[in-house]
């Protein structure tokens, strides 16, 4: 999850039983009605594999991009819920901490726990930093998961800088329909990328119901063959996901209790 979890694809009638309603009361019209394709090219977005060269100084770790902000203090949690496995909570915590990552950017370090009945069975200390524009870049992650208390493994770990890895946007400044770009890129390690789907969905989720959602279709995998949707609110950021195309998966916003 980069910060809680990185979700992505399909159509909205794919996703309709997951929410309250597809698209905006207003027009009557879903997700499927707008994907007239952006020029990504015009984005100034990374893409692929191409390497980004990234002044420090155009960035901050203060992020107050209004779907994915990132207050020190803020707290989520999250109900990771599948059908052929135990639910699962996931919570990400904004810390007031710093990381200086090897592209030579100071960013901000979300830490994620994740617990299955009531036992810690993986953690991710994940690295954003905001631009002068306002799009927030992905820069990496420390993983590892656990069992019976030892680590098992620390594979999806990456650092913008070292060994070829690049970063990617989490979140753009102006996200439109049709826009594209990468989340992450370390080649056979973290090779996601993101496209805006829709602006106007509404969704339901145990902490709220929100409308005017941003859906981001999300490709996941070194073969980009797994899809995810992910749905961001306003001013609270990532409250829904869902896994489309290997398995019904969920993830939802429980709780939001913002930083000072």
């Amino acid at each position: 999850m980069g910060a809680p979890a990185p979700v992505a694809s399909g159509t909205c009638l794919l996703v309709a039983t997951a929410l309250v309603a597809c698209g905006d009361e207003s027009n009557g019209q879903g997700a499927s009605t707008e994907t007239q394709p952006a020029a990504a090219a015009d984005s100034g977005l990374p893409q692929g594999a191409e390497r980004v060269h990234l002044d420090p100084a155009n960035f901050a770790t203060e992020i107050d991009n209004p779907y994915s902000p990132m207050t020190p203090g803020d707290r989520r949690v999250y109900r990771v819920s599948d059908p052929e496995g135990p639910q699962q909570r996931a919570v990400a915590t904004v810390t007031y901490d710093s990381k200086r990552i090897a592209n030579g950017i100071t960013a901000r370090v979300v830490y994620t726990k994740v617990f299955e009945k009531g036992e810690l069975i993986e953690d991710n200390h994940a690295w954003y930093a905001q631009d002068e524009r306002g799009d927030v870049w992905y820069l990496g992650e420390k993983a590892r998961e656990f069992e019976d208390g030892e680590v098992t493994t620390t594979d999806g770990s990456w650092e913008a800088g070292n060994d070829g890895a690049q970063p990617g946007v989490i979140m753009a400044a102006r996200p439109r329909v049709g826009l594209a770009y990468r989340e992450e890129h370390y080649k056979g390690v973290a090779e996601d990328r993101a496209l805006v789907f829709s602006l106007s969905e509404r969704a339901e989720v145990p902490f709220g119901r929100f409308r005017n959602v941003l859906l981001i279709k999300e490709t996941e995998g070194i073969e980009r063959t797994l899809l995810d949707y992910k749905f961001y609110a306003r001013g609270v950021g990532q409250v829904l996901g869902i896994e489309v195309s290997a398995g019904s998966g969920r993830e939802e916003l429980v709780s939001y209790s913002p930083g000072p």
